[in-house]
């Protein structure tokens, strides 16, 4: 149950991020959105949970933003920080978990 709800949460949040993309986008959109989604993958780092995919991503918003495709650039950042944070998650839900089934 608990990974199904990781996997809803992170859905809804990648979502939420694609419909916001009516306006184009700018460096600054960008810079804001990356900023965010490295704070949440370092958090998640931090955790020792660090997902492959939202290296991924990071790295393709990094790419698409160098191109100067900054709507493209953003979305990858926010799926990037929907990802971290869906990580941090999961490893939270997991050490609850842990604790109830070793210590009692």
């Amino acid at each position: 149950m608990g990974n199904r709800h990781l996997i809803l949460v992170a859905t809804i949040v990648c979502c939420g991020c694609l419909s916001t993309a009516a306006i184009a986008a700018s460096a600054a959109d960008f810079n804001a959105a990356y900023a965010k989604a490295e704070a949440a993958n370092k958090e998640a780092g931090a955790l020792k949970n660090q997902w492959t995919t939202t290296a991924r991503e990071l790295k393709a918003a990094q790419a698409a933003a160098t191109a100067g495709k900054y709507d493209e650039a953003v979305k990858d950042a926010q799926r990037a920080e929907a990802l971290a944070k869906a990580s941090i998650a999961q490893a939270k839900e997991q050490a609850a978990i842990w604790r109830q089934a070793v210590i009692h």
